[in-house]
């Protein structure tokens, strides 16, 4: 038997989740540093009325004794209303991917934006970060820009559906690094911003096998462009595979959800796991998923 506080029970919540590779992920990291460990999926879309029940679902669950939970697409804005305090990083940013359980509380933390500049750091050494086009302003979308901007981007343009929204992210960031030029796009203006741009990040959806497809025309793709992507379920979304063809450097989205976990992983339990272990567990998990072997 195993009381509360003698293990820790993590949940994701989510929609699509059900074949994410968070839970070996965490799991196996645990194993490494002798922890008693249980990562469990919440998939909403199993769920009737799964993401309106969210917040009533994740209460439920630290009732029973979850420790905490990382909490993805559609949940990382809508979330904050229904917790009991958010870590400046969170509130900062106004997204949580990350909320843990302390004393009965739901507080939540970001740890999405030091995973993605982690993610440049390791997988786009010395790629220039003078102009950045991103694609969407989402939960996702707040942590990337906030990490690009902290990364040393000069001129960050924003582009969303909700383009009052791109809107409002872009006046907030401003105001947090008021030596840098960050503007929202609208669709008409994505075709020179791109062309003038050195990078090219996607935080927005599409391209998740539950959102197939690209984010843009992948005809404004260059060879001299880096190209981010924030999915990793699959690694080779249709962006990242086009931009690799035509020869961009690429940042598939396994860099971000390494960097993030290990950061999390620390949050919950106190402890940093190895970034390199984790990293190539990663990649044997991908391997296996996709009938691989390395």
């Amino acid at each position: 038997m195993s009381l509360v506080g003698e293990s820790y029970v993590v949940g994701l919540i989510g929609s699509g989740i059900t074949a994410t590779l968070s839970a070996p992920m965490h799991e196996e990291a645990a194993d490494r540093l002798g922890l008693r460990y249980i990562y469990r999926p919440i998939d909403l879309d199993t769920i009737t009325d799964g993401v309106e029940r969210a917040p009533g679902l994740m209460k439920t669950a630290a009732e029973l004794g979850f420790s905490a939970f990382n909490v993805t697409f559609p949940c990382k804005q809508s979330i904050i209303t229904h917790l009991d305090g958010l870590a400046s990083d969170a509130e900062r940013l106004g997204a949580v991917n990350t909320v843990v359980v302390e004393d009965g509380r739901l507080i939540g933390h970001n740890t999405d934006f030091s995973g993605f500049a982690s993610a440049l750091d390791e997988g786009l050494p010395g790629a220039s970060l003078d102009t950045v086009v991103q694609l969407g302003t989402g939960g996702a979308g707040s942590a990337t820009a906030y990490a690009l901007l902290s990364r040393g981007v000069r001129h960050l343009y924003l582009f969303d559906v909700d383009h009052a929204r791109a809107e409002a992210r872009a006046a907030e960031l401003s105001g947090q690094f008021p030596e840098t030029t960050v503007s929202a796009l609208r669709s008409e203006d994505l075709p020179q911003a791109i062309g003038a741009a050195s990078g090219l990040v996607n935080a927005t959806p599409i391209g998740m096998h539950h959102h197939p497809g690209a984010p843009l025309d992948l005809g404004l793709i260059r060879p001299d462009l880096w190209v981010a992507d924030v999915i990793y379920l699959p690694q080779e979304t249709a962006l990242i595979h086009h931009a690799r063809e035509i020869g961009c450097r690429v940042l598939p989205g396994g860099y971000m959800a390494v960097g993030q976990a290990v950061d999390a992983f620390e949050l919950i339990t106190g402890l940093r796991p190895e970034y390199a272990p984790m990293r190539t567990h990663f990649e044997r998990l991908v391997a296996a998923q996709q009938g691989e072997s390395l």
